[in-house]
């Protein structure tokens, strides 16, 4: 763990000295300072800071809610807890602290006076936040699974386990199961943002998700292993529908009312809309219930009526939306791969902006879940990839020594696929340095898309090069190893040069030079910055 002691009182200085200090909170990537007097803090001073772990700090005075906000990012708790070291408990507001952290993982109470606005900001924040905190554990098992490929005999790499084996088997097994388990820990997930003060909450909503994934419900509509009378195995065909109506098939029956039951594995937005339901209901059980019975009642009630909501409703329409929406994406795609990758490659890093790419998650996720591979994340890869290498060119071409300790850490950062430091940072605040980096970007993710280039896992840029390792995959939804390009990781190595050479020569001719003044960024650009977190 980095040690914040410093930085901590350097920003104590930055606001104008613990004097001045009355209260201290955080929310998902801020310091929030009230202060004394909010003409002694320091914005140059605290913009000029950074430590290792902190490549890009900005500081903005918020007029509404009066505090002095200093953006630190995912290392905000640790250097909020050497704060408050440092000022002593007096300046803790824990309630405060808890209120803005469920508020900036997901919709603050002062949104958009737009009903259309302020429900893009609903969906936006609750989605972000419940992603947030999983996609570590995806991106690692993304990267399990693509140094496994590495070593699978047939990629020409390392050549060493045998893809039938039990190891294979285990191992990407492994990788998987945070795809698999999307529903329990989404749920989970869910709750906590939508309810952080309900902490019971959490464990009915990880309850339904589990239930969604449940062989018991599975195998009503699935081909599987069973056993006969005698206790001996046997396959037990699918389930004959029962229904069709208006295209759809109902495949089961719940009450005697006809179910279409899809497979909720790999899924985010049916557990999501379940934990919407369950919030209140949970709520009002607590009302209502007296205090004995409570601890049974409430979530078996709670329980019991949203995974049935769930079953009947939420799930199929939820389901078939998704799968719609990745299906146009998919073919989309697939018309012409090339073009779409210099288009989406070139706009991509524009959803970052407004938090938008919380939106293309799911859909990587699920074209993993059901093929192996995901053409949506190749193009995403290669736009973190520039953007490290645009602050890397301002790194290598600024003679100013505050920005070179910025830029070199922010491209570190990027190359490990976290863009937000060199896109906040530098490349944003220099515009033209964003502009030329997404050129790069739409270069690289072209080549990509025009030589057929696939990608096995989850993380991205530089340090997910595993990931573009195999010439062949296993297909989840086959059930089957199935042929990929051969000279995969060659296009992969020949995309990524040209995505650098382009963006950082690009840079260093057009995007920058000392004498460029620093614009504001673009905080307040962002029209969902109060639903979204960075």
């Amino acid at each position: 763990m980095a040690d914040y002691t410093q930085l901590a009182t350097d920003i104590i200085a930055g606001v104008g000295g613990a004097e001045n200090v009355t209260k201290v909170i955080h929310c998902i990537t801020r310091l929030r300072f009230t202060l004394v007097d909010k003409d002694r803090a320091n914005a140059e001073v605290l913009q000029s800071l950074s430590a290792k772990g902190v490549p890009a700090i900005t500081a903005l005075y918020n007029a509404n809610l009066n505090q002095y906000q200093v953006v630190i990012g995912q290392a905000v708790e640790d250097v909020y807890d050497e704060v408050v070291n440092q000022l002593g408990d007096s300046v803790v507001d824990a309630d405060a602290t808890n209120a803005a952290v469920a508020e900036t993982g997901g919709v603050k109470g002062k949104g958009s006076k737009n009903p259309f606005v302020r429900a893009f900001q609903v969906v936006i924040g609750t989605i972000t936040g419940s992603m947030i905190p999983i996609i570590g554990l995806l991106a690692a098992g993304g990267m399990i699974n693509g140094l496994l490929n590495m070593f699978v005999k047939g990629n020409n790499i390392f050549n060493v386990i045998d893809p039938s084996s039990s190891t294979y088997i285990i191992v990407s097994t492994l990788a998987m199961t945070p795809f698999y388990f999307l529903p329990v820990l989404v749920g989970f997930s869910a709750a906590k943002q939508l309810a952080p003060k309900d902490s019971s909450l959490q464990f009915i909503a990880a309850a339904v998700g589990g239930f969604m994934i449940n062989p018991g419900i599975t195998n009503l509509v699935n081909a599987h292993v069973g056993t006969n009378a005698a206790g001996k195995n046997i396959v037990v065909e699918a389930a004959a529908p029962i229904a069709h109506l208006f295209g759809v098939t109902f495949n089961t029956s719940y009450f005697g009312i006809p179910v279409d039951l899809p497979s909720y594995a790999y899924t985010i937005f049916p557990i999501i809309v379940g934990v919407a339901i369950a919030k209140p209901i949970n709520a009002w059980l607590k009302k209502v219930l007296p205090l004995a019975l409570r601890p049974i009642f409430q979530p078996m009630i709670t329980f019991f009526v949203t995974a049935s909501i769930v079953l009947l409703l939420v799930g199929p329409v939820i389901s078939t939306l998704s799968s719609g929406l990745s299906f146009l994406i998919d073919h989309a795609l697939s018309f012409n791969l090339g073009i779409a990758g210099i288009i989406v490659g070139g706009l991509y890093q524009c959803l970052v902006i407004f938090g938008l790419h919380w939106l293309v998650v799911p859909l990587i996720s699920q074209q993993i879940a059901a093929t192996g591979e995901s053409s949506l994340n190749m193009i995403a890869s290669f736009t973190m990839l520039a953007q490290g290498a645009g602050a890397l060119a301002v790194f290598f071409k600024s003679r100013k020594s505050d920005l070179k300790g910025l830029s070199l850490p922010a491209a570190i950062s990027a190359f490990c696929g976290v863009t937000e430091p060199a896109m906040y940072g530098i490349n944003l605040k220099y515009s033209r340095v964003f502009i030329m980096s997404s050129i790069g970007a739409a270069v690289g993710a072209g080549i990509g898309g025009f030589f057929n280039l696939h990608m096995y896992g989850f993380s991205g840029s530089l340090i997910g090069f595993p990931n573009f390792s195999a010439t062949h995959v296993y297909n989840p939804t086959l059930h089957k190893m199935v042929e990929g390009n051969p000279n995969n990781f060659l296009i992969f190595w020949i995309a990524t040069i040209a995505c650098v050479v382009v963006s950082m020569v690009l840079v260093w001719m057009f995007g920058y030079k000392d004498t460029d003044v620093m614009g504001a960024g673009v905080e307040k650009k962002n029209a969902f910055k109060d639903a979204v977190s960075k």
